[in-house]
């Protein structure tokens, strides 16, 4: 079974830092100054945790597309 992860952005919490875009520029782009995934389901790619984990307002979340467990940000 292949695992799919989704990816949210608070856009109420971001504050456009563009942290995520440059981790992982294929899965984040800015629009009127705040961050917004380019899908809101992906395949797995490391990229997209560490900008979970290196956003500075843990805006991001990445979670088990199907069970929808939190892998990052590590609370």
């Amino acid at each position: 079974m292949v695992t799919r992860w989704s990816v949210e952005v608070d856009r109420g919490v971001c504050i456009g830092a563009s942290v995520c875009a440059n981790y992982a520029p294929g899965h984040f782009e800015l629009a009127d100054g705040k961050s917004r995934p380019l899908a809101a389901v992906i395949d797995p790619d490391d990229a997209v945790l560490d900008a979970a984990e290196t956003c500075p307002v843990a805006a991001l979340a990445v979670r088990d597309a199907d069970s929808g467990a939190l892998l990052a940000p590590e609370e």
